[in-house]
């Protein structure tokens, strides 16, 4: 189903209504991480970024304290 959300460089976004992410071009090579319990995992800023999850804040999918520095509930500021 197609609908007018903006994509990162990789053809995916975050996906507010479900949680996650997912993808509308074939074959992306997404530097994001599912773990086993299904929640996403960027191992550092660059990913999340290069992923067009940047700035994350605390509650969305993939947020994590590795990635606020300041402890602000805001990631990759």
């Amino acid at each position: 189903m197609a609908h007018g959300g903006r994509l990162a460089a990789d053809g995916c976004h975050n996906d507010r209504q479900n949680g996650g992410r997912h993808c509308h071009r074939g074959n992306s090579q997404s530097p994001v991480s599912t773990t086993p319990s299904g929640n996403v995992y960027y191992p550092n800023c660059s990913a999340a970024r290069s992923a067009g999850a940047a700035p994350i804040r605390r509650g969305q999918p993939g947020y994590g304290t590795h990635l606020d520095r300041d402890r602000d509930g805001i990631g990759c500021e």
